[in-house]
Order: C-alpha cells, then sequence, then structure tokens
C-alpha cells in the first residue's frame, strides 16, 4: 500500500476514499455502469464494490462512523477531523471492483484522494468448544459392544420366556 494510485493484482482489504468536487448531479451520473472506470482511467470495474455516497445521507453516522461501522476499518485509521470538513458527496472503492487486476489509476481532476484504509480481515480461526456436550462420551466401539451384550440379553431372556411359556401350555 505505498503508493495508494497503484492496486496490486489479487489485492484485498484496501479500501479507496475520494472526495467528488463536482455537482450533485454528476456524483449521481457516477452511477451508471462504466462511469466510475472512466473518472479513474481503468478499463473495467465491479459496481459491486464502489459506494457514490452523499455524506448528508449518513446523518448522526457521519463518514467516520460509516468506514468504522460498516467497512470495517480500524478507528486508528480514521481522521476524523478531516472527514468532517468533507461536504458533498464521496466515492469509496474497495479492492474486489478491480477484479483483482493491477492496475494504476490516473483519477480524474474532479476526484481527489482523500485516504487509503486497510479493512480489519475477518477471523475465520475456529475457536474451541467448552461446553458438556461436546466432550466425548462413549468411544464407538465400546458402545456398540454394549449396545450388542444388551440385545443378546433381551434375546435370550425373551426365549427363556418362550420355552417356559410352552413347556406349561405342553404339560
Amino acid at each position: 500500500m505505498n503508493d495508494p494510485l497503484r492496486v496490486r493484482a489479487g489485492e484485498r482489504g484496501v479500501i479507496r476514499l475520494f472526495a467528488l468536487d463536482m455537482a450533485p448531479e454528476q456524483a449521481h451520473f457516477l452511477g451508471e455502469p462504466g462511469a466510475v472506470a472512466q473518472m479513474l482511467g481503468v478499463a473495467d470495474l465491479d459496481p459491486d464494490h464502489i459506494d457514490i455516497i452523499a455524506l448528508a445521507d449518513l446523518e448522526q453516522l457521519g463518514l467516520a462512523g460509516y468506514l468504522a461501522e460498516g467497512c470495517a476499518v480500524p478507528v486508528g485509521q480514521i481522521d476524523q477531523a478531516r472527514l468532517t470538513t468533507l461536504t458533498g458527496h464521496v466515492l469509496l472503492i474497495r479492492s474486489p471492483a478491480f477484479r483483482d487486476v493491477a492496475t494504476i489509476l490516473k483519477p480524474a481532476p474532479q476526484l481527489n484522494l482523500i485516504s487509503t484504509y486497510a479493512e480489519t480481515p475477518t477471523d475465520w480461526s475456529p475457536k474451541p468448544i467448552r461446553t458438556d456436550s461436546s466432550k466425548p462420551r462413549m468411544p464407538p466401539q465400546i458402545a456398540r459392544d454394549a449396545t450388542h451384550r444388551v440385545g443378546a440379553i433381551v434375546f435370550a431372556v425373551m426365549m427363556l420366556l418362550v420355552g417356559t411359556v410352552t413347556i406349561v401350555v405342553l404339560t
């Protein structure tokens, strides 16, 4: 992340924030297919990873809250004082928008890079389960052997009962 205008191939977890120096109508036009790519001087972008945000729409949350809570940017990376001075619209681009292709951004003069952020990665490592139900009970071989013994005893008792009833009835 040395150069915020250079995107590495396969880049993950980077968010680039641009202030938009344009009229609201022009900012809304950036929602059209290919418009943001054209403004950044790149061939193609995935629109699912691009947000054009009217700062007035964020109300109490603010841009700093949006970055921290909505984008998992650590609070220590966010310059709240700088973000509160912004007005109008901003453009937020996440790494997957570049489709794993290395590229160099050549933003139009209306795009002013505010900052580059690193998202907090999700910890997918499993946590050990420490509950009574997760503890092993009886090994399967022992449980199967015990079941077979109980079944054999029940069968023997039933045969004895059937034999006794047969003898009583015949005599």
